[in-house]
């Protein structure tokens, strides 16, 4: 009983995360204060962000920014443990953060918090993608930014000389892994689809690391209907994030929200999947119709979905994190 007040007091601290700014506002759902606008843009609420540590002699995992795409104001935080043999090489782990394709950033310090965490904890370099939000860019625009990373860390394999030093002094570019927490695990899942059809030596994608997955459709599952009230993801919010985030005029069956409806073919080429999430998330019911889409077309998958918790329980709930570590540490040494 102690342990479910402990984690009713964690949502609401999740759901108060913003600021004094949103605190006045009726929500206390941080996903429910987007406010649109005629001209098609949207206000988002303010979260804080955190800097890069760089090289900071006190700190246990360095992290820093480098520029991805100029253009579209694409960049990415590349985390690494501060200290590293000159002889070991670490896995590469590419990570999309979660906020519905709509909010948050990779400089939100709760995703910064878990990055460094994360790589502590796995001892992997973690390359985090600061990616295009909508609806000022629906998709397809983020799986485009997530595929171009990619081609990024390859690129960096295929000239040491001119490449990222913490990438081509430490990286192991033959062990890669997508991976996304919420819709940055839409990103990884539609991003290794695209992968498969993508000449990457001397890069190796070895798995994908799928946290929560962002899922939808048109009809609703149970726990999507139980989840009106919900502080975290509430239905409201996750009806306006799935109609700002997919192209104008598709439909929640369309292929980037619902990948159960019709299987594609670049699936049976997919590397390794572990798929994480919990009975308390209302997409725990998505989730698993996913994990059985993938088994029944022959993929290989590693599902877990533990009792309790809440959607991105594992920004606000150490344990929680600790075993989604565990769990990531487990997946990529199998892959050795």
């Amino acid at each position: 009983e102690e342990g479910e007040r402990e984690r009713e007091r964690e949502r609401e601290r999740m759901a108060d995360l913003s600021s004094e700014e949103n605190a006045s506002s009726k929500s206390t759902s941080l996903l429910l204060q987007i406010v649109e606008h005629p001209d098609g843009s949207v206000s988002r609420p303010f979260v804080p962000i955190s800097a890069p540590s760089d090289d900071r002699p006190d700190a246990a995992v360095l992290s820093k920014d480098v520029p991805l795409n100029p253009t579209h104001d694409t960049w990415l935080r590349i985390y690494r443990p501060s200290v590293v043999h000159h002889t070991t090489k670490l896995p590469i782990v590419i990570y999309f953060h979660g906020g519905g394709f709509v909010v948050f950033s990779a400089a939100s310090t709760f995703y910064h918090g878990l990055c460094e965490a994360m790589t502590g904890a796995i001892s992997a370099l973690v390359v985090s993608l600061e990616y295009r939000l909508a609806p000022e860019h629906r998709l397809p625009a983020a799986y485009e930014d997530a595929v171009e990373t990619v081609l990024w860390i390859q690129s960096q394999a295929r000239d040491p000389a001119a490449g990222e030093p913490w990438l081509v002094h430490h990286g192991d570019f033959s062990r890669c892994f997508l991976m996304g927490s919420s819709s940055g695990a839409n990103m990884a899942y539609h991003a290794g689809l695209l992968a498969t059809a993508l000449e990457l030596l001397p890069l190796r994608l070895l798995g994908l690391i799928l946290n929560q997955p962002y899922f939808g459709g048109v009809e609703r599952t149970p726990s999507e209907i139980r989840s009106e009230d919900d502080p975290i993801l509430p239905l409201q919010a996750n009806d306006t994030l799935w109609r700002l985030a997919l192209p104008k005029g598709a439909e929640r069956d369309h292929e980037f929200c619902n990948p159960v409806v019709a299987v594609p073919p670049e699936l049976r080429h997919l590397p390794r999947c572990l798929v994480k999430g919990c009975e308390g998330d209302p997409l725990v019911n998505r989730q698993r119709e996913f994990v059985r889409m993938l088994q029944r077309e022959g993929a290989s998958v590693v599902a877990r979905v533990d009792e309790g918790g809440f959607h991105s329980v594992e920004l606000l709930d150490p344990i929680r994190a600790e075993s989604l570590f565990a769990e990531i540490r487990r997946f990529i040494r199998d892959d050795l």
